[in-house]
């Protein structure tokens, strides 16, 4: 993968909807070599995905979100690996790391109340052989999600900076 790749990740990420016009002018590449590469990019599954960033609260959803950690006991020859599969097959994980520290997986989970959230990681997660902890945090305001700020206040002005 060379710089242009690297610089087409990096502005695709920050914005997927930007006109290959404008991606060829960035980059300095025609457009034919910008819709190659990024057809090259998601062929390789390097581009796993193109989605919106959705302020659900402002939108009225009113869903639910958590962060799970949980202690893992990793299974001989798969580490990890099997336990993480099955967790990710759940539709209320929206995504799953494994993390240095105290615990070892992170889940993002949503639900329509809190209560779901709390049946679901006790009825469908803690049962698990493998789970040895598990520890909710329920998320109560998003300041800023995948690099887009979520809180912008009306006239604010810059603050001073020095040194």
């Amino acid at each position: 993968m060379d710089e242009k790749d690297l610089q087409l990740l990096q502005l695709l990420e920050e914005n997927s909807r930007i006109p290959t016009a404008d991606l060829a002018t960035m980059t300095e590449l025609s457009e034919d070599d910008v819709s190659a590469r990024v057809a090259e990019l998601e062929e390789a599954r390097i581009i796993r995905a193109y989605s919106a960033v959705v302020d659900w609260e402002r939108a009225g959803n009113g869903e639910v979100l958590a962060i799970i950690d949980l202690k893992v006991a990793p299974e001989r020859d798969f580490g990890y690996e099997r336990i993480a599969e099955r967790i990710a097959r759940f539709r209320q994980v929206r995504s799953l790391r494994l993390v240095s520290g105290v615990y070892d997986l992170q889940l993002l989970v949503t639900g329509r109340t809190m209560q779901e959230v709390a049946r679901f990681v006790s009825e469908q997660i803690a049962p698990m052989d493998q789970i040895r902890e598990t520890a909710t945090h329920l998320i109560m305001k998003t300041y800023k999600e995948n690099g887009t700020l979520f809180v912008v206040r009306e006239g604010a002005e810059r603050q001073p900076f020095s040194f």
